[in-house]
């Protein structure tokens, strides 16, 4: 195997950045959060997801050891952000990498 899995997703949305906070500070008491400039990441068992705030989207870059974890984290960050985001209809739909 060479190196991480990864993932990533871009949600169209005019309020990333209230997205983005809002994920940190729900997911941040459960998990650890990095601030890395002006993103942020969530570290989740084997794997992270990087939340990065555009003025047009929400940017996703998950990365895993395991398929397993992979799959976690998409459901973990991708369900809470479509929760969230219910209202305006946000969709998360991830594209794995090679």
């Amino acid at each position: 195997m060479s190196g991480p899995l990864t993932a990533t997703a871009v949600v169209p949305t005019l309020a990333a950045a209230r997205y983005v906070k809002q994920l940190v500070s729900h997911l941040g008491r459960k998990l650890e959060v990095r601030s890395e400039g002006e993103s942020e990441r969530l570290l989740l068992g084997t794997g992270s997801c990087l939340l990065v705030s555009r003025p047009d989207a929400v940017h996703l870059h998950a990365t895993a050891d395991t398929a397993d974890g992979l799959e976690r984290i998409e459901q973990v960050v991708g369900g809470h952000l479509e929760r969230f985001g219910q209202r305006d209809e946000l969709v998360v739909e991830w594209r794995r990498g090679s």
